[in-house]
């Protein structure tokens, strides 16, 4: 049983005690409150303040490899190919270990930093001045005008007033911060190490062999920008951080920051010194450890990110959950690798419609991320608390919400893609090939949207087995 089935069994137990009323379970969500979906009350606008800047930094690195792919698509379909294959690469094995690093990371620090809230709120509820409440015993031995116990009583107040600011002010203890730190800084050497050795190999696995034009710039591009892995799973791990804690917006400035610079010096290296694809990756490895910089400069103001001891880290429990979702990641990104192998063995040409429609599809299916993301962050915070009702409330909406984002998906991308697509390449066999896969770019966005959405709601109820079970065996949800 799916944590939402759990949920909405809380929330009406008489609808869900009979077999009919649970199999019903995943359809009577989309329902629930219907006629408040576009309600702006206050869950709704926890969602939004959550989601809308999640979803800007989601997309913003995808849109940033859009530019990417726009300006190689200016120097020829062969080296626009060769980039692709190199970015299905780096991501495949990237995915394998981000996905499950940023997603656990979100609900643990979500659950930490509301038990730590819960504690804090108990501390301020403690009734200070009941010891010198003036009961008859008090009365007796201090009267009521006496001076010092004036005194003492300020005192006392003084130095709780002064300790309460203390706590308010100084950096949050949150464990899961350092072992996220500490698994996202190996876990990018490592990746960093196995693509940049390995990389020859690997395109010839995907299709590239020997005699393929596309082998000399793919293993360039693929190997200069795999040393800027260890930025990127640091910057991510930073990520699922700062969304356990609520913050989007932290991490949508840091982002827009490096996709900023990646975008202006992508040109400049491309074009102005020449270096084709390998500039294009320079320009990608620059931003990427710009976005690490700053996301950690931000982190180090707020948390503690050193454990006091090394029992303080949670390495095993980050690692028990983390191969859980390794399962579902490799299911998951398995289909997209084999089909940009299949697209490599067919040609540069095939290769170069894949790698734009695939660019443009994630972009746009990532969006339905951000509301995943405030799903997560909600419904492990209510968890922690015990507010069943919220949770329910904020899987309700959120699932309506993705619903009614892939529909609007579909619209735009299925008319707009046709005419958006002289963008990125003037090559008349290529755009022939993506006007072909626009269906299939569009119609995939509703349900996209309510996978991502339906993720967040299993992890954001640290139910990361029954996501693993569900993706990687057909029969997982029974």
């Amino acid at each position: 049983m799916s944590a939402l089935d759990e949920l909405l069994e809380e929330d009406e137990p008489s609808a869900s005690s009979t077999p009919e009323g649970r199999s019903a379970c995943p359809f009577r969500v989309f329902f629930k409150d219907a006629r408040n979906m576009f309600k702006m009350d206050e869950l709704a606008s926890e969602i939004a303040q959550i989601a809308f800047p999640a979803a800007l930094a989601l997309t913003a690195d995808p849109i940033a490899s859009l530019v990417d792919t726009a300006f190689i698509g200016q120097i020829g379909p062969v080296e626009l190919a060769a980039v692709g294959v190199s970015i299905a690469v780096f991501n495949q094995v990237s995915r394998i270990a981000i996905f499950p690093l940023v997603s656990v990371t979100t609900s643990f620090v979500a659950e930490e930093d509301a038990a730590s809230k819960m504690a804090a709120e108990e501390l301020e509820s403690i009734d200070y001045e009941e010891p010198f409440s003036e009961n008859s015993e008090m009365k007796e031995l201090v009267p009521h005008s006496d001076p010092s116990k004036t005194m003492y009583r300020s005192s006392v107040s003084s130095d709780i007033s002064t300790n309460m600011e203390k706590i308010e002010h100084e950096r949050k203890h949150i464990p899961s911060v350092s072992s996220a730190l500490v698994i996202g800084g190996i876990l990018g050497l490592l990746q960093a190490l196995f693509l940049i050795f390995g990389a020859i190999p690997i395109l010839n696995f995907m299709g590239v062999k020997s005699d393929s034009p596309m082998l000399t710039p793919a293993c360039q591009y693929l190997t200069l920008r795999s040393l800027g892995a260890p930025a990127v799973l640091l910057s991510l791990a930073t990520q699922g951080v700062f969304r356990g804690l609520k913050d989007t917006k932290t991490p949508l400035y840091a982002t827009v920051a490096g996709d900023a610079t990646n975008i202006i010096l992508d040109p400049i290296f491309i074009f102005v010194f020449n270096l084709g694809v390998s500039g294009a990756a320079i320009a990608h490895v620059i931003s990427q450890y710009l976005i690490a910089v700053i996301l950690l400069w931000r982190l180090l103001r707020q948390v503690d990110v050193l454990p006091p001891s090394m029992k303080d880290l949670q390495l095993g429990r980050f690692l028990k959950n983390g191969f859980l979702l390794l399962a579902r990641v490799v299911a998951a990104t398995f289909c997209v690798t084999l089909a940009a192998s299949m697209a490599a063995r067919q040609g540069s040409i095939p290769m170069a419609a894949f790698q734009i429609c695939l660019q443009v599809w994630l972009a746009s299916s990532l969006l339905a991320d951000g509301l995943a993301v405030a799903g997560q962050a909600i419904l492990a915070n209510a968890f922690t608390r015990r507010d069943l009702r919220k949770a329910t409330a904020a899987a309700a909406r959120v699932l309506q919400w993705g619903m009614v984002l892939g529909l609007v998906l579909c619209a735009l991308l299925g008319v707009g893609l046709q005419f958006a697509s002289n963008l990125f390449t003037k090559d008349a066999s290529v755009l022939q090939l993506i006007h072909i896969g626009v269906p299939f770019v569009a119609l995939t966005q509703p349900i996209n949207a309510l996978a991502f959405v339906f993720d967040g709601i299993n992890f954001g109820a640290s139910d990361f087995a029954y996501s693993a079970y569900s993706m990687a065996s057909p029969c997982g949800h029974c």
